[in-house]
């Protein structure tokens, strides 16, 4: 069910939520968290399609504040929408559209709305503040989910996050890697039991993620990473391979297709592995699982991406 509220209020938002839960059933009972969705108007239905399919593992509420542009010279204004039922899945999704100077203050817009006693967690799904921990609705969020490869320049992003990094905060640039490092994991953790002495990682140019799991593997081996980069504009995308080189031989970690993957190890078989690339929906199901601060993240965001940051500016660890 879809309920309309043009040119309202926060106020008779609410009354007209306890409205529907009293005639319809629809209640938030065993929700056991608020998400809200800080987008552009016209940009949010992806997210709200994605914060549907994960609320069957993580029942919630989503709230979604939608604002035009800044400057667009329109009157301020909100309008409301509802869905429950078959149209928010297992959730309630309540989206502001703030038009003007009724957007300028998010967290008197989302505060009444917010679930009692439950966390609530943040996500930019498109381009993110500078400092997210640090605006309206960061303050009140204890896990705040940003997504750099969605950047105009997504190595940009990583330092800017970087550089403003608050425990709670996560991207999805990292989330995408869960596949990848649990897999190389389980590779180094079968004999022979050799020291690597060098890495590749191997991906395009805009990949976010590739920047990730180069800091990653330098931070967990102590070893020199070379990142092998694909020019823009190439139709490659993402993470392309990862080379571990041990005195026996190289392990090979390739992905020449969107979902299944080649290990290539010294004396043994060619494996092909299922590793596809992760949806919005799986990113933000994970994400939603832990309400703590992510501490391996945050190493990684800070010490590891920082140090690539010194070798990207005097030229090395990169080749193209």
């Amino acid at each position: 069910m879809i309920v309309d509220l043009p040119d309202t209020t926060v106020s008779k938002l609410s009354k007209r939520l306890v409205t529907l839960r009293e005639d319809g059933g629809a209640v938030a009972l065993g929700r056991v968290l608020t998400l809200v969705i800080v987008s552009q108007l016209g940009e949010e239905e992806e997210a709200i399609e994605a914060a549907n399919d994960a609320s069957r593992e993580h029942p919630m509420r989503v709230l979604v504040l939608s604002r035009i542009p800044d400057g667009a010279g329109v009157a301020p204004r909100i309008d409301a929408q509802i869905r429950v039922g078959g149209d928010a899945g297992a959730s309630e999704v309540i989206i502001l559209r703030a038009y003007g100077e009724a957007a300028g203050n998010e967290e008197s817009l989302v505060n009444g709305l917010l679930l009692p006693d439950a966390p609530v967690v943040a996500w930019w799904p498109v381009e993110a503040p500078a400092d997210v921990a640090n605006t309206a609705i960061g303050h009140i969020a204890q896990r705040r989910i940003t997504d750099a490869s969605e950047h105009d320049d997504p190595h940009a992003a990583l330092l800017e996050l970087s550089r403003s990094h608050s425990p709670g905060d996560t991207d999805f640039a990292w989330t995408r890697l869960t596949l990848w490092r649990a897999q190389l994991a389980a590779v180094l953790d079968q004999p022979p039991y050799e020291q690597v002495t060098a890495v590749t990682v191997a991906g395009a140019a805009d990949s976010a993620s590739t920047v990730l799991l180069a800091a990653w593997l330098q931070m967990q081996l102590q070893v020199p990473v070379t990142q092998e980069l694909t020019e823009r504009g190439s139709g490659d995308t993402g993470i392309h391979g990862v080379r571990l080189t041990r005195a026996s031989g190289d392990i090979v970690l390739e992905r020449p297709f969107d979902a299944i993957a080649k290990l290539t190890q010294p004396n043994q078989p060619t494996h092909e592995l299922t590793l596809p690339r992760r949806s919005l929906r799986d990113c933000l199901a994970e994400e939603l699982r832990r309400l703590d601060p992510d501490p391996l993240y945050g190493e990684v965001i800070t010490k590891g991406v920082r140090q690539l940051e010194v070798e990207l500016a005097t030229g090395e660890g990169k080749t193209r």
